[in-house]
């Protein structure tokens, strides 16, 4: 029973659910849903796909990472970096608008699905280690700055295209002449009212009187103001005759079953961009949900959370969805709003449903200008540019790696940028590494501690060198320390005796292990003594198995 726990939660969670938990997560899921919905098709827009393939990625998937996944808050769905991740992915191999936009569209779900479900099962969440923190928000912080460049062209009413900011500009510069300045106003005024929103109404819903959860669920409910507004008014003026692009027909279902195409050059194709969306929302997921976890006292398993997000995937595939992931502000909301359950999920699965089948037909004249400016206004708070001066201030690697993730993937396309980005961490670390830091140590003066001689007044003897080396050793940095010591050590003639403390050294490798073999033979041709100390025991029972110990002409040091 308790293997059964470890892959489905839901019968650890659901087992002790009651009336209260019961309330809390409908409540929790009332406000969500308000949210999601004029999301769903924002985000749905921002894809290149029809507006409800938003709402079909937002039923089936919640539910199936209710049942799988671990965190009681995340919120799955569709989010602005997967969905324009998405759409460079499939931009490529069909063109915006077909049959087979929609079959891509499904088919890299289902890719990126089963990969975070494999990922799971084999336990590989370690992988998502490899994208650094500051790679991360400058991905991020680059790929906000794309998404509301390129609503930009709805927000105007003109037609532009590009997957590069200076593509993006260029096509917009090209076709200012096509504004349409009824799509402007609508799609200025929604912007403005929607920042207004964000940052205004709750304080001033507050100071009216007005409750902690009722001013959240009226500045939630904020989009959906101007989803309504900017309809009616759209309907009542006649303005689709006058240029203003609008949503039109959409069908009003559940989500249908649907079959991502097995074609071997389609996957061939997708295959490496469904990897990076799964690294990405992996990421990004995991991050809000052990943070949220955190605040509860909640325990997130990453490996689970793998294969909830796989499972979500491989729904959203198969009931005419698109990719998805743990969503930040929705996520938060639902955290906020009272959500104890994942069960909060499968209500607002409930009301996205109940949307889908009666409410449909309402957004026929919703213009595409609003949607973009719920997006922009989304985006927007995930570019934090000052990244680039906290990594400046503290580590100028990472700040290299920061600065060039987001200028390639401005310049280049996002995944040129988020790969360069992820092999600029790589190099770096592997160079740092390769060069690890060795101190020349002393004794503290009525102490056992040895301790920096640059650093410290300490006592040395001209004829003692001792080496504290800063870093495992393997085969990047094992000819460093070679080179090091024998350097040293033919700086003069009085060294007797060297040591080399390996307290922070927690591995050894081979082509370390032949490097201090060298260094031993080396220093006993010259008649100096070779010694270890304060090796770790696991370190010391794998040279235990090697002829160094043995051979050395000294000793070693506790």
């Amino acid at each position: 029973m308790q293997n059964f726990r470890q892959y489905l939660p839901i019968l650890d969670w659901g087992r002790r659910y009651n009336r209260n938990t019961f309330s809390n997560d409908m409540i929790a899921a009332v406000i969500v849903t308000i949210m999601l919905i004029p999301q769903s098709l924002a985000y749905a827009l921002l894809a290149g796909l029809p507006p409800e393939a938003g709402i079909y990625a937002s039923i089936a998937p919640i539910v199936l990472y209710a049942i799988f996944g671990t965190s009681r808050a995340l919120a799955v769905g569709p989010v602005a970096v997967v969905s324009l991740l998405t759409a460079s992915a499939i931009g490529q191999v069909a063109e915006t608008g077909t049959a087979g936009y929609a079959i891509a569209a499904l088919t890299l779900a289902f890719l990126s699905g089963g990969f975070l479900v494999l990922l799971g099962i084999f336990r590989l969440g370690f992988l998502a280690n490899f994208l650094s923190h500051p790679v991360i928000a400058g991905f991020i912080t680059a790929s906000g700055i794309l998404i509301a460049v390129s609503q930009l062209p709805h927000i105007l009413g003109i037609s532009a295209h590009g997957h590069t900011l200076p593509q993006m500009l260029s096509s917009i510069f090209a076709h200012l002449n096509q504004i349409n300045w009824i799509t402007v106003i609508i799609g200025g005024t929604a912007t403005a009212f929607l920042f207004w929103v964000r940052k205004n109404l709750k304080p001033l819903l507050k100071r009216m009187g007005l409750s902690a959860l009722m001013a959240d669920i009226l500045t939630k409910a904020g989009p959906v103001v101007a989803v309504v507004t900017t309809t009616v008014s759209v309907w009542l003026f006649g303005f689709a005759d006058k240029g203003v692009k609008i949503v039109g027909e959409v069908p009003q279902s559940l989500p249908p079953l649907t079959m991502p195409s097995l074609s071997p050059d389609l996957l061939g194709s997708l295959l490496m961009p469904a990897i990076l969306i799964s690294i990405i929302g992996f990421v990004e997921s995991i991050s809000v949900a052990q943070t949220l976890a955190a605040k509860k006292r909640q325990q997130i398993d990453p490996n689970q959370e793998l294969i909830g997000l796989g499972a979500a995937n491989l729904g959203a595939a198969f009931t005419g969805g698109f990719p998805v992931t743990g969503g930040f502000s929705r996520s938060v909301v639902n955290f906020d709003a009272g959500s104890e359950t994942p069960a909060a999920g499968i209500y607002t699965a409930m009301g996205l449903a109940i949307a889908a089948l009666f409410l449909t037909p309402l957004v026929f004249f919703l213009p595409k200008a609003t949607l973009a400016a719920t997006i922009i206004v989304a985006v927007l708070s995930l570019v934090d540019l000052t990244i680039l001066k906290k990594t400046w201030n503290y580590n100028r690697d990472d700040f290299l790696a920061v600065l060039a993730t987001i200028l390639l993937t401005l310049t280049l396309g996002v995944e040129v940028g988020v790969a360069s980005g992820v092999t600029i961490s790589i190099l770096l670390h592997l160079y740092k590494t390769s060069r690890p830091h060795v101190a020349e140590v002393g004794l503290v003066p009525g102490s056992q501690h040895f301790r920096n001689i640059h650093r410290h007044d300490v006592e040395t003897d001209p004829s003692l060198l001792t080496l504290r080396v800063d870093e495992s050793l393997y085969f990047i940095n094992a000819r460093f320390l070679q080179d090091m010591v024998q350097a040293r050590v033919t700086e003069g003639t009085e060294i007797k005796n060297v040591i080399l403390m390996f307290s922070a050294v927690n591995e050894v490798d081979y082509s370390a292990l032949e490097s201090l073999e060298a260094i031993n033979l080396r220093l006993k041709d010259m008649g100096v003594g070779f010694h270890l100390s304060e090796v770790k025991g696991p370190v010391m029972d794998r040279l235990k198995t090697s002829h160094l110990i043995h051979d050395l002409n000294c000793d070693v040091f506790l």
